[in-house]
C-alpha cells in the first residue's frame, strides 16, 4: 500500500508542474495586455515601462515562468491588478464560499443520483427504470444558467420564496438560516446535472453485477433481498466514487456559469471578473489553484478506490 501510495504521488508532481506550465503560457498567449487595467490613457513609453518593471512583465517568458513558480512553491501568488490585494487572500475567500457550494451540491447528488441509480439497475428495463432514463438525460441536457434563472423566477421572483443573488446578509456564508436560504438555489443547479451522471453511472454498474455468476449464487442461497443490495453496493461503490471525484472537481471548476447567475461570489465568479479586467495575476492563481485541486482529488479517489477494492493496486 505505502508502495502504491509513493508511486501515486510520483504521477501527480510531473502533473502538476504541467499544470503550472500550461496555466502560464495559456495567460499570456490571450489576446490583449494584462496592465491595460492599470495604464492611465495617454500613458507614456516610460510609464509603461516602469509598470512592466513593478509587475515583472520586462523579463523573458521562461524568467518570468520560473520566478512565478518560486513565488507559487512559497505561498505567493502575487498580487491582484484590479484590487491592490494578495491574490492569495482573493482565490482563498472565493475559494471557502465554492466549497460550501460544491460540498452540498455534491452531497445532493450523490445521494439522489445513487439512491436513483441503484433503484433503475434493480428494475432495469421496466416502466420505473424508463423514467428514470428520461429524467437523467433531461438533466444531463438542461443548461446550468438556463435552470437557474427558472430557478429564480419561479421562487425568487414569482413567489419570493427564496432570495436570488448574493451569499448572505454579511456578504459572507455562515452557518445562519439567511445564508442557508441563498444556497438553496445556487447549489439545486449545481447538482442537477451530477445527479443525473451519477444516476446512469450507477444504474449500468449495478446491472453489470447483477449479471455476474456470484450475484446468481447468492439468489440461489436465498438471501434477504437487503443482504444482496449490500453486496452488489460493496462492488459498485468504486465507480461511484470514482464519478463523485470527477464531478466534486467539475464543481469546483465549472461553477463559472452558476456563480455569475446568482453572484455567488466563489472562484467562478472572481474568474468570471477578472477575465474581463484582464486581471492576470487572479486568473493565474484561480486556475492553478482549481487545477491543483482537481489533482489532488483524483489522487484521493484513486487511494480510496485501492482501499475499496485491492485489485487497483496492481495496477
Amino acid at each position: 500500500m505505502i508502495f502504491y501510495i509513493l508511486r501515486r504521488l510520483g504521477y501527480a508532481i510531473p502533473i502538476a508542474i504541467g499544470v503550472s506550465l500550461v496555466c502560464f503560457a495559456l495567460m499570456h498567449m490571450a489576446p490583449g495586455s494584462a496592465l491595460s487595467s492599470v495604464l492611465p490613457d495617454g500613458a507614456s513609453p516610460e510609464t509603461v515601462e516602469v509598470i512592466k518593471r513593478a509587475y515583472g512583465f520586462d523579463k523573458p517568458l521562461p524568467i518570468q515562468y520560473l520566478k512565478w513558480l518560486q513565488n507559487v512553491l512559497s505561498g505567493d501568488l502575487g498580487t491582484s491588478i484590479s484590487s491592490r490585494r494578495p491574490v492569495l487572500l482573493e482565490v482563498g475567500s472565493a475559494l471557502a464560499n465554492t466549497l460550501a457550494l460544491a460540498m452540498i451540491a455534491c452531497l445532493l447528488s450523490f445521494v439522489l443520483g445513487t439512491a436513483l441509480g441503484t433503484f433503475s439497475g434493480f428494475f432495469a428495463n421496466r416502466p420505473a427504470d424508463h423514467a428514470i432514463t428520461a429524467l437523467s438525460l433531461s438533466g444531463v441536457s438542461i443548461p446550468h444558467y438556463w435552470l437557474g434563472m427558472v430557478l429564480i423566477i419561479l421562487f425568487a421572483v414569482n413567489n419570493n420564496y427564496l432570495p436570488a443573488t448574493g451569499i448572505g446578509p454579511n456578504g459572507a456564508f455562515g452557518a445562519d438560516w439567511e445564508s442557508l436560504r441563498h444556497l438553496v438555489l445556487p447549489s439545486i443547479t449545481s447538482a442537477v446535472i451530477p445527479t443525473a451522471i451519477i444516476a446512469r453511472s450507477v444504474r449500468g454498474a449495478v446491472v453489470d453485477v447483477r449479471k455476474q455468476e456470484f450475484m446468481q449464487t447468492l439468489d440461489a442461497y436465498g438471501l434477504p433481498s437487503g443482504r444482496v443490495i449490500l453486496h452488489v453496493m460493496k462492488n459498485v461503490a468504486p465507480l461511484v466514487l470514482a464519478v463523485m471525484g470527477l464531478q466534486l472537481s467539475q464543481l469546483l471548476g465549472g461553477s463559472v456559469l452558476v456563480e455569475t447567475v446568482f453572484s455567488w461570489p466563489g472562484t467562478g465568479f472572481l474568474l468570471y471578473n477578472a477575465i474581463f479586467t484582464r486581471d492576470l495575476p487572479v486568473i493565474q492563481g484561480a486556475v492553478l489553484v482549481l487545477a491543483m485541486f482537481f489533482v489532488m482529488t483524483n489522487l484521493l479517489v484513486d487511494l480510496l478506490q485501492s482501499t475499496l477494492d485491492p485489485r487497483i493496486k496492481r495496477f
